[in-house]
């Protein structure tokens, strides 16, 4: 049989990988929790015309079909894998908006799909957590402050907790952009956003020559790239837009949203976020306040942590739902850490004690000592073999479980990593703390 071999941009953890996840998504969930949002989980598949219809993704939607279909015919080929989780989730309040309290806060972690080329941080099959705050009709602005502020709170929680690197948000809006471009007699403001989303890879030379490609030039080109280039992280990001003298009604609201958002994360989140106005996100759903998230440090990794406010992206024709929402891509931001050794779980089972049995005729009163540990939530099991003691403790050594249960109810417990052994009662006996459950730390030295 021929050697397997990993299929590229498909990651599979280890289990001690697998505990570092698990712990980062609980926290995850136990902070948008706390600010009351919602949990749901929507199918995997969506109809090709809902995933097609907004941004230039097409070309990396996997198209779901089964074996047997006719390859002459359409058969199959109306279906495709969801490539975020937004627009399943405007399909999701669309079908079932008779049945939601408006504004609608969910939050949402499942594996997408999409079909890039591999790379670190970049995969085909990943998990990502997403937030989002739906209104009917109508959503009041102060939820685009609101929304990245939780997914800061939810990563600044991670940083405190096991030392995952601090993040820098980076946040424009749309309007802000579009009413500068209005305001210089520019129509086609979405060709322009495209290239000016490119600055950052392309730098502001090259950005300009694109611009040229559409027939933006001179002053005009110049001022669309200066724009692009101002960065703060206090407000102060409104004097530099209107030194350049462009004036429209869409410029003032966008400064005024964009404004909000940068003095609130100065309050609650010192440090963490910064007015970038280069920043216009490549899918075209978007209409106002937009996010992007770097780890600090880990710049090469890209953005792990993105989204805005969206006016259309759901609409029955009588009622329209917006919505502002940000995602965060776990696996992008944690399989390149647990790679590189970043994040590590202190053990890879969940098990604490290990309890011996001495021959097969006492497994009963290991078992039973094994019920009563659990029974106060002490993670336990039982050796699979009769072996000979030595050969127990290494078995629990190899698994990384600390603690090896000897004789009955009452009977001895060792640690195996100091060699200390003392006498306990199942009933009564308790692990330190740091020893019940796994820990998760960080190592960035």
């Amino acid at each position: 049989m021929s050697r397997i071999r990993p299929l590229s941009g498909f990651p599979e953890l280890l289990p001690s990988q697998r505990v570092v996840e698990q712990y980062v998504l609980d926290r995850l969930r136990t902070t948008f929790e706390l600010h009351g949002f919602a949990n749901i989980e929507t199918r995997a598949v969506e109809p090709m015309a809902q995933l097609a219809r907004k941004g230039e993704i097409d070309k990396e939607i996997y198209v779901l079909r089964r074996l047997s279909a006719d390859p002459a015919s359409a058969d199959g080929d109306d279906l495709g894998l969801h490539f975020d989780l937004t627009v399943p989730f405007a399909r999701y309040v669309l079908e079932n908006a008779g049945h939601l309290a408006f504004p609608f806060r969910r939050y949402q972690i499942q594996k997408v799909w999409r079909g890039e080329r591999p790379q670190e941080g970049r995969y085909r099959e990943f998990t990502q957590a997403d937030i989002d705050i739906v209104g009917e009709n109508v959503l009041a602005a102060h939820h685009d402050v609101e929304v990245p502020l939780v997914m800061l709170e939810a990563l600044e929680a991670l940083h405190a907790a096991v030392g995952l690197p601090p993040v820098l948000m980076r946040v424009n809006n749309r309007q802000l952009a579009e009413g500068f471009y209005r305001g210089l007699d520019i129509e086609d403001t979405g060709a322009v956003l495209q290239r000016v989303d490119k600055l950052e890879k392309i730098g502001p030379e090259a950005v300009v020559e694109t611009l040229g490609e559409i027939g933006l030039t001179g002053e005009r080109a110049a001022k669309v790239v200066d724009l692009a280039r101002i960065r703060t992280d206090d407000e102060s990001f409104v004097d530099q837009v209107r030194s350049l003298g462009v004036q429209h009604e869409l410029l003032d609201q966008g400064l005024e949203l964009l404004s909000a958002v940068v003095a609130a994360a100065r309050q609650s989140v010192p440090g963490r976020l910064v007015a970038d106005l280069s920043i216009a996100r490549g899918l075209d759903y978007y209409t106002g306040t937009v996010y992007e998230t770097q780890l600090v440090g880990y710049e090469s990794m890209g953005s792990i942590s993105s989204g805005g406010r969206y006016d259309s992206l759901a609409s029955d024709g009588k009622q329209t739902y917006p919505g502002v929402g940000i995602s965060l891509g776990v696996s992008r931001m944690l399989v390149p850490l647990l790679a590189k050794g970043r994040l590590v779980a202190s053990r890879s089972v969940p098990t604490a004690v290990l309890v011996a049995v001495t021959d097969e005729s006492t497994r009963d009163d290991a078992d039973a000592v094994a019920r009563s540990l659990r029974a106060r939530g002490i993670p336990t099991e039982v050796a699979p073999k009769a072996d000979k003691f030595g050969k127990q403790i290494r078995h629990a050594d190899r698994r990384g479980i600390p603690y090896v249960w000897f004789g009955g109810a009452d009977g001895e417990v060792k640690d195996i990593r100091s060699g200390d052994q003392v006498a306990a009662t199942a009933s009564s006996w308790e692990p330190p703390a740091e020893d019940r459950t796994v820990r998760v730390t960080g190592s960035w030295a």
